[in-house]
């Protein structure tokens, strides 16, 4: 699991830089994995595989979630030098240009204020922001408390903070995300297959189970009317336990999708192909960019260890 793929700004306050790999790791991640004997498939061909039982070559297949437009201008001739398949899970609102990126935003109001007052469900409160360890600290503490509130609020503030520091919800999206044209590109690249991760980014267990059924809905519909085709394949977005559960699994699987995938930590197994509105993923990490983390995830050794203690929470 990717998101973004691009070379580093130099930024000393980048909270967001966990999303983001440069290009030359993600040449040596795919490097390491053939090495290693993974076959590299497309998500259609590795699910096919899966259902039918198929327990012989090991294979691996790279994602990326959302839709920026450097998976198409960065990412996408990396996998291309490798002759390797991946899949982009889009959002409909990033090519729509009404997508609330609140992450980026939230990183870029906190690094330009020195203080910060922050309306959350249960109050207000003050966040100095002056010194590089301070923006850190009010990151730490006002990401999460956002992430765990209702996800319209968290957006409501979020471009209330921006706008009163001078930055543009509108241009920020539009700087990052494909265009529908450049998705129409990237759609006919011949390794990359375009798939459904919702319309508004929400987290689907937060919300109504009638309007995550909308979300769905609203964003095969849009794939669908920009390029022709209907998704088969989707992606939770956030992708956490506490972002999809048992409802929204049950509500991928009404809408037929032939997979689903979380953030859930962990390899996919022969039984996953009983469960494949739920599938695991190892998530390349920007923090941590050592090409030698791989071969440990890949063992299956960290998964092993910690699924007892964990619970859902590792499939």
């Amino acid at each position: 699991m990717l998101h973004r793929v691009r070379k580093p700004d130099g930024e000393d306050f980048a909270p967001n830089r966990i999303l983001e790999v440069t290009p030359t790791f993600l040449d040596a991640v795919i490097t390491r994995v053939q090495e290693m004997g993974y076959l590299c498939l497309s998500l259609d061909e590795a699910v096919s595989r899966l259902a039918a039982g198929e327990t012989g070559e090991r294979f691996a297949v790279f994602t990326l979630d959302d839709g920026y437009r450097d998976n198409l201008t960065v990412a996408a001739p990396v996998f291309a030098r490798h002759n390797v398949p991946f899949t982009v899970y889009l959002a409909t609102s990033l090519p729509d240009g009404t997508a609330v990126l609140w992450w980026v935003l939230l990183e870029q109001v906190i690094g330009a204020a020195r203080d910060l007052r922050v309306s959350f469900v249960d109050g207000e409160e003050v966040f100095s922001c002056a010194s590089l360890a301070e923006k850190n600290a009010a990151w730490s503490a006002i990401y999460w408390r956002l992430r765990g509130g209702p996800e319209d609020h968290t957006r409501d503030e979020i471009i209330r903070l921006a706008v009163e520091h001078g930055i543009e919800p509108g241009r920020v999206t539009r700087e990052l995300s494909m265009s529908w044209g450049e998705v129409r590109e990237l759609a006919a690249h011949p390794l990359a297959s375009i798939e459904a991760h919702t319309a508004g980014h929400f987290a689907l267990a937060g919300l109504p189970e009638a309007r995550a059924h909308d979300e769905i809905a609203l964003g095969l519909a849009r794939h669908e009317a920009e390029l022709g085709l209907k998704p088969t394949h989707f992606s939770y977005p956030y992708g956490d336990p506490g972002s999809a559960g048992e409802r929204e699994f049950a509500l991928a699987a009404r809408f037929g999708f032939r997979s689903a995938t979380t953030t859930r930590k962990g390899l996919i197994r022969p039984s996953h192909r009983d469960r494949l509105t739920r599938l695991p993923r190892l998530s390349l990490n920007g923090d941590y960019q050592d090409v030698r983390i791989i071969e440990v995830l890949l063992s299956g050794l960290p998964f092993a260890l910690a699924r007892p203690l964990a619970g859902e929470a590792i499939d």
